[in-house]
């Protein structure tokens, strides 16, 4: 129902109410709910179940940056440095969380407040997320999102006999004072934290927590659920009604992880919901997270970045997440180092693999990225296995094609598939955003092409596209 109509509608039901005043608090209500509903960031699922919009209808491109321990670390200085760089890279989510990942309850936060007082859901520490306020309406100022996770999964696993921090009796009022406090900042909700439920009380723990954030907020947000690596949140939660769109986590177990196969498998889910990996390998981080013999120690670098990003996006997903070992945890000389970082994290900031996000972001949202469908069928010859696997995508309305190749293999494709008299084709350089054009033409049938460069880090992206007369 639209608008207009809801307006009607209860203006008629105002009518029947003795008095006046009934039709000024209607109105009143009516136009409290407008706005809420037209928040920077109020974000939706679209018709079709395939990507999030906004509020106006346009495509939102979920790309997300992982600082997980934003709200622990940093200092309301370097909070907004980091949100700056971020937004200017060209990113437009960015993962936190509340109740830490590393470190008890009790550990503070830069200006030495815990989140809790006693370690009690119910009695939030007000001066710990007035800091919250700060660094949320900072990224609103910047145009970013915040993907919100209440707490990490350790706070709602049952460990032992004794009971989980979060727990089905106290999750919902927990929730709840989340909702009703930022239901006006533009963010969506990531239950879960790296844990999947495993035991009934677990399960409820998590529905609790889901419900009491949508009483708090009125439901205006989305909700969505990081599972355990590698995992699904569909194997846990796929029939929860307050599940709004999916999200996989890959992890960062070895090189040339194909995480396209996740977002296969989630798109033949039924209802048809959004889906994208919410953590891939990290860049900086140790392959595999080995470490012992540091003449084998080997780093995930740009290049796996690159080819993680598109090939989720060419399976089907509705964005992608970037990673860095040393930006997640906000890393510093002399704080205790997780996972081998070792890479101050301004200085980390720079790494190519987060530049590079944005070319991603760039070339996509240069075309109308979400109509796009994946057509691995398209591929008639190539690599279509390992770390040199190509994937391609074709647009429903047939006006442009994107084909991936990883490093730079030869592949052949049957140009048929694109509309219109007239195809151009282009190399778009993922390393560095360049664009080379290779012909136009209206010569159709199956077509070899040999990207310019050829071994890992040699990756390209086949643009071909309707030329309008």
């Amino acid at each position: 129902m639209s608008v207009r109509k809801e307006i009607g509608a209860v203006m008629r039901l105002a009518d029947a109410m003795p008095g006046a005043k009934w039709k000024v608090v209607v109105l009143l209500l009516l136009a409290a709910c407008s706005l809420v509903g037209q928040i920077p960031g109020a974000l939706r699922v679209s018709p079709n179940g395939r990507h999030l919009q906004q509020a106006d209808g346009n495509p939102f491109f979920y790309l997300a940056d992982t600082g997980w321990e934003l709200f622990h670390r940093l200092n309301r200085e370097d909070a907004e440095h980091y949100l700056r760089d971020r937004a200017a890279k060209g990113f437009t989510v960015i993962q936190a969380v509340v109740l830490p990942i590393h470190g008890g309850l009790n550990d503070p936060n830069a200006y030495g407040e815990a989140p809790l007082r006693d370690n009690n859901p119910g009695t939030p520490n007000e001066a710990f997320f007035r800091h919250v306020d700060f660094i949320l309406d900072k990224a609103r100022a910047l145009g970013l999102t915040v993907g919100f996770l209440p707490a990490w999964g350790r706070h709602w696993k049952q460990r032992g006999s004794a009971p989980a921090l979060l727990n089905p009796s106290n999750a919902r009022e927990y929730g709840q004072f989340l909702g009703q406090r930022y239901r006006d900042r533009p963010l969506i909700w990531i239950l879960g934290g790296d844990a999947n439920p495993a035991t009934p009380e677990e399960s409820a723990t998590i529905n609790e927590l889901a419900a009491g954030l949508m009483k708090g907020d009125g439901g205006v947000h989305l909700r969505t659920f990081h599972p355990r690596g590698t995992g699904f949140s569909s194997d846990f939660v796929n029939a929860a009604p307050w599940l709004s769109f999916h999200m996989v986590q890959t992890s960062h177990a070895a090189r040339d992880h194909d995480n396209g196969l996740y977002i296969e498998h989630d798109r033949q889910l039924k209802p048809a919901r959004p889906t994208l990996d919410g953590e891939p390998r990290y860049e900086a981080l140790n392959v595999g997270f080995y470490w012992k013999d540091h003449s084998r120690l080997v780093r995930f670098d740009d290049a796996d970045v690159r080819q993680a990003a598109w090939w989720a996006i060419l399976a089907g997903a509705c964005g992608h997440t970037y990673g860095n070992n040393n930006v997640w945890q906000m890393w510093a000389p002399g704080q205790a180092s997780q996972l081998w970082a070792d890479i101050p994290w301004r200085e980390a900031l720079h790494h190519p693999g987060a530049f590079q996000m944005g070319l991603f972001r760039r070339l996509l949202e240069s075309r109308q990225w979400h109509l796009l469908e994946p057509a691995q069928d398209w591929i008639a010859d190539g690599p279509r296995h390992g770390g040199a696997k190509v994937r391609a995508a074709v647009a429903s309305d047939r006006s442009f094609a994107l084909v991936y190749s990883p490093h730079g293999a030869q592949f052949t494709i049957d140009t048929r598939r694109i509309g219109g008299r007239r195809f151009r084709a282009s190399w778009f350089d993922p390393r560095y955003g360049s664009v080379n054009v290779l012909h136009e033409t209206d010569a159709r049938g199956f077509q070899t092409y040999a990207p310019p460069t050829q071994g890992r880090g040699q990756d390209w992206v086949l643009v071909l596209e309707e030329v309008k007369p």
